[in-house]
């Protein structure tokens, strides 16, 4: 017999106990959330992918691409040397494709993290603060997005906090040429 639960189809099958019936059905609710969480799975595959990525959701967490956050993350791609392999109008087309399917962004910073494979974690973590600093502020949803991708690299506080001091300062010097 076939019957609709939660917006799920499943078989209810003649167990004999109530129990069969919640582990059957949880198990298949959990295949369905955990297929939803990862609709981004079939889009980055690749390291140089991952870290565009990254790039891209650390300049949209404040909604909108500025022309600005365009360039800084266009600069950031040449810099780590993806321009070659990559497409960035097709890249950007990807991720705002499946931005707003993004359901635990923690969930999606680990995705991308072990993709990319860190060595200098530190690094990294400074191009995510520049990028979010591109537009010449941080905002509270850019704060919340850097602490957690400060958790999927694994830093420290007091790296965090020294990363983003140092790239404050170099966006003051940089646009106010004061040392």
């Amino acid at each position: 017999m076939k019957r609709q639960c939660e917006g799920l189809l499943y078989i209810e099958l003649c167990l004999t106990s109530d129990i069969s019936r919640l582990t059957l059905f949880m198990a298949l609710k959990l295949k369905q959330t955990t297929k939803l969480k990862f609709m981004y799975q079939d889009v980055i595959n690749t390291q140089d992918e991952a870290l565009s990525h990254l790039f891209f959701h650390c300049c949209l967490k404040d909604g909108e691409f500025s022309p600005s956050e365009i360039k800084a993350v266009s600069e950031k791609i040449v810099d780590a040397g993806l321009n070659s392999d990559l497409n960035f109008k097709d890249e950007i087309i990807k991720y705002k494709g499946y931005y707003t399917s993004i359901t635990d962004e923690t969930e999606y910073l680990t995705f991308l993290v072990k993709l990319i494979r860190p060595i200098n974690d530190l690094a990294l973590f400074s191009y995510c603060v520049e990028l979010c600093l591109s537009d010449a502020s941080i905002g509270a949803k850019e704060e919340a997005l850097l602490s957690a991708i400060a958790k999927s690299l694994d830093l420290n506080e007091q790296d965090q906090t020294t990363v983003k001091n140092l790239m404050v300062q170099r966006k003051i010097v940089d646009t106010q040429k004061i040392y």
